[in-house]
């Protein structure tokens, strides 16, 4: 059997605790784990995409079966392209299962030949958070260290001047 190619997408504006939570254990279960930053048109998010990626890049440099990515399109063309088996998607609680659980269904009827969407229940600790929260307390003052990896905080640290006018 080949290696198994699990990714784990998202848009990580900025990349939190949570979402590192959700790679290391995605490594754990997998040959090689894809962290793909999705560049969505419909989103405006607040970090540049260069941004993102530095951020993730030096969060997960220590998972050693993890490697980042870019794309933008429909997950189903890159899980597709790229032979991926497993989609990985995290869920905070019933809110986060009722959209994800719709997603799955529609991505299930666009991947080609037996690829699964594997949900992982985030850390209870972790439960509360997500990346608008982080930005919304991070762009009205409020102390975020204990909500990212401390390598996104250093970089989150270049907007403090323009953030906190």
């Amino acid at each position: 059997m080949s290696d198994r190619k699990m990714l784990y997408a998202g848009t990580f504006d900025p990349i939190t605790n949570g979402h590192l939570d959700m790679i290391r254990r995605g490594a754990a279960i997998c040959d090689e784990l894809i962290v793909g930053v999705l560049v969505n048109p419909a989103k405006q998010p607040y970090f540049t995409l260069n941004e993102r990626m530095e951020m993730i890049r030096a969060s997960i440099a220590d998972v050693g079966n993890a490697t980042l990515v870019r794309f933008d399109g429909l997950l189903a063309d890159y899980v597709n392209q790229n032979g991926i088996d497993v989609v990985l998607r995290g869920l905070r609680g019933p809110m986060d299962f009722e959209y994800e659980l719709r997603m799955a269904h529609v991505n299930a009827g666009l991947y080609e030949g037996g690829v699964e969407t594997v949900f992982l229940m985030t850390d209870p600790a972790l439960s509360f958070l997500s990346s608008s929260i982080v930005k919304e307390v991070f762009v009205l003052g409020g102390d975020v260290s204990g909500l990212v990896p401390p390598a996104a905080l250093a970089i989150m640290g270049r907007h403090e001047n323009k953030s906190r006018k």
